[in-house]
């Protein structure tokens, strides 16, 4: 047993922090009656010492604390809590003998090498893959003048990618494959492509271990890849690391983001606060359940079961202060001290629940986090529902939303489906039906047309259904609602014409995308047709399903082409990105609305429920900025058939130049706006089967 000197300590700041005379060590725990501290050396099974906090001396309040003098940082540490065992009635689960975490550990020791138990034993736990231990972290790091980039919303681009799974396949030909390190290889690609920001699936501390089903296809063990299933709030993924021993994580961590900075990127986090991965009843104990389970998470009010609003097990009980201040005193440290630019809140309307899990019509944790003066500039983006509601619209003030509206009203359009152009038109002017209302803005609604959850852009045009039976739950997970089409042939085929189909409708959706008014996001390997062999629902897939495969992006060097010319000219260009919802109103009396919808002929839009082509065009000349832009019209054709578009005239002394078509082989999909190849356009245009065409306005 280590001998150490102790003092009274104090209640704040919660976790581990280094003082001048030592580490001042505060807990919270209402309902505790006994408290250890536990300390242990360097991937040691048993502790090296351990020290009871006396409630008459080191408890304040519900804070449990204790200042230890001249200790050595090294040392990791842990707590164990005593209490009332009644899940069943007041809903307690204290045991004296489990290891417990620190809700404010800042780095965990163990699952240092991704897919590898830690290298010691556990204490009763049922499975020995959760066992952590929790650093002091002493923070050194040179940030050499660095801070969050605030790029404003309207000028971002968005590229969701999976830390590990965007460079760990040998194709990536990173030195420190699956790592920050190997992103940070990566840059220039990414910087190539024009986005401004990456948005990172969990870099919170996770189990990928807790997966306990099996591939019926390979007979081998399937993980937690994603990540949605939290260790530790404030504690960076160690095994993301090229070398996560000693809680050097962190430090690579920072690095990434500082990198990112350097290049003018940001960094967003998907983060998720609505469960942890203690699961339900039958869950491990890691933390917060052995700390203080009634405090922590949503109850029923006779069973004392966990109300499951996520879907994974338990929710978190976001109406209670002791929780609300975790959560904002968790993304005021990633902001401050790892220097991110922003978050994606997973199943955000569960932080709107109150302990019966009713929507609270009122103020609540989702108005905490808008409101908090170290957030201000913060980008806070939400997946605005759970498995109960959707509300997309409806989150408050500067809250911006995944818009599910768009995602599947532009999937549908791409399927071919009839009777969506009335939707399509609405979500390509910005949303005004979900965020008009209360003085929002288009750069409220976040546009994708696919994510992480669900197809890719690829499998979206290559299959009728999922293909999730390697998942081994009998491909009964993931949605049956993905309003995909194979376009004739189910998944891969050496049949030219349907192949070519497919690309062209690839790129007519993301036409449709960089031409939407909101801030655009993309799915990393959506640019070379990454597939995840019609796998719509790839949590579990630590392999080639999940993984980016490089070789594409040389094999389909012409749709990358075209994704990067795309998002050129969405920056060049504010008319597709404007701050406020267009009116459809020529204010400037050139003959031309700033917006204005057409169909096969001009000024004749079909809004029927047979409907499947639309065309519009945006006037430049009325832009809420200081210069002007060109003017743009824009055909789309969501039909099995070509069909001919009557073109609209252009202003006076100007021509219609034909800048996109979608149909056409690379390089002619895409042309320079002033290069030799443009074509002008005049009088009629016939768009083939699936297919979008953009022109520009240009002097004669």
């Amino acid at each position: 047993m280590g001998v150490w000197k102790c003092k009274k300590g104090k209640p704040l700041p919660l976790g581990a922090t280094v003082v001048t005379k030592g580490v001042n060590f505060a807990l919270f725990s209402r309902h505790a009656t006994s408290v250890m501290l536990v300390f242990f050396e360097k991937g040691s099974p048993e502790t090296v010492g351990e020290i009871v906090l006396d409630p008459k001396v080191n408890k304040t309040g519900d804070i449990w604390h204790i200042l230890v003098h001249d200790m050595d940082t090294s040392l990791r540490y842990a707590y164990r809590a005593d209490g009332p065992f009644d899940p069943k009635g007041e809903g307690h689960w204290f045991k004296k003998d489990r290891i417990l975490l620190d809700p404010y550990a800042r780095a965990l020791e163990g699952g240092e090498v991704w897919g590898e138990l830690p290298g010691y034993g556990s204490r009763g736990e049922k499975n020995p893959s959760f066992e952590r231990r929790c650093f002091i972290i002493e923070d050194h790091f040179n940030w050499e003048g660095d801070s969050p980039l605030n790029i404003p919303p309207k000028e971002s681009i968005i590229y969701e990618l999976h830390v590990r799974g965007y460079t760990v396949d040998k194709s990536s030909g990173i030195k420190q494959p699956g790592t920050y390190n190997g992103l940070i290889e990566k840059i220039p690609y990414l910087k190539s492509l024009g986005i401004t920001a990456v948005e990172l699936l969990p870099v919170f501390e996770f189990n990928e271990l807790e997966n306990k089903n099996v591939n019926p296809k390979t007979d081998k063990a399937l993980k937690n890849f994603w990540g949605y299933s939290t260790l530790g709030f404030l504690a960076p993924k160690a095994s993301y690391a090229a070398n996560g021993w000693d809680a050097n994580q962190v430090i690579e961590f920072k690095e990434m983001v500082k990198a990112f900075h350097r290049e003018g990127l940001e960094v967003i986090l998907d983060v998720v606060f609505n469960h942890t991965a203690e699961g339900g009843h039958d869950g491990p104990t890691i933390s917060f359940r052995g700390l203080d389970n009634t405090i922590y998470y949503t109850l029923t009010h006779e069973s004392k079961d966990y109300l499951n609003l996520s879907g994974c097990g338990n929710t978190v009980k976001c109406d209670h202060p002791v929780a609300q201040a975790l959560v904002l005193e968790c993304l005021r440290y990633w902001v401050l001290e790892m220097h991110v630019d922003g978050f994606r809140f997973d199943l955000a309307s569960i932080l709107g629940r109150d302990k019966k899990g009713e929507p609270l019509p009122a103020f609540s944790l989702i108005h905490m986090i808008e409101q908090d003066p170290i957030l201000a500039q913060t980008k806070i983006i939400a997946e605005a529902w759970d498995i109960e509601v959707n509300q997309v619209g409806h989150f408050p003030g500067r809250w911006a939303e995944w818009n599910s509206y768009y995602r599947d009203d532009i999937r549908r359009f791409i399927r071919g489906d009839k009777g969506v152009v009335p939707n399509l038109a609405t979500r390509i002017a910005g949303s005004s039906d979900l965020y008009q209302r209360q003085g929002r803005t288009p750069y409220n609604s976040i546009n994708y047309i696919t994510c992480h959850d669900g197809f890719t852009l690829y499998d979206l045009v290559s299959y009728d259904r999922k293909h999730n039976e390697e998942n081994g739950e009998e491909n009964r997970d993931g949605s049956d609602h993905g309003y995909s089409f194979n376009n004739g042939i189910e998944g891969p085929t050496d049949d030219e014409e349907v192949n070519s189909l497919r690309i062209r409708k690839i790129k007519t959706a993301f036409t449709i995308l960089m031409v939407s008014q909101g801030v655009p996001m993309i799915l990393a390997g959506d640019e070379f047709a990454r597939t995840q062999r019609g796998n719509n629902n790839a949590y579990c897939q630590d392999n080639e399903i999940s993984w980016i495969d490089w070789n594409q992006e040389k094999a389909n060097s012409g749709l990358v082409r075209f994704f990067r010319k795309m998002i050129a000219l969405r920056k060049k260009h504010p008319v597709f990105r404007r701050m406020h919802f267009l009116t459809g109103v020529d204010t400037n009396h050139d003959d031309h609305p700033d917006l204005s919808w057409h169909g096969l002929e001009v000024g004749r839009p079909d809004w029927s429920d047979d409907s499947v082509v639309l065309a519009f065009m945006l006037d430049g000349s009325e832009l809420d900025e200081d210069r002007p832009d060109d003017d743009f019209l824009v055909l789309l054709n969501g039909d099995k058939v070509k069909q001919t578009f009557e073109m609209l005239q252009p202003r006076k002394a100007m021509g219609w130049t034909r800048i996109v078509d979608t149909s056409k082989p690379s390089p002619r999909d895409i042309m320079d706006e002033d290069g030799n190849e443009a074509v002008f356009v005049e009088g009629r245009y016939t768009v083939p089967a699936g297919a979008a065409v953009v022109f520009i306005s240009k002097r004669r």
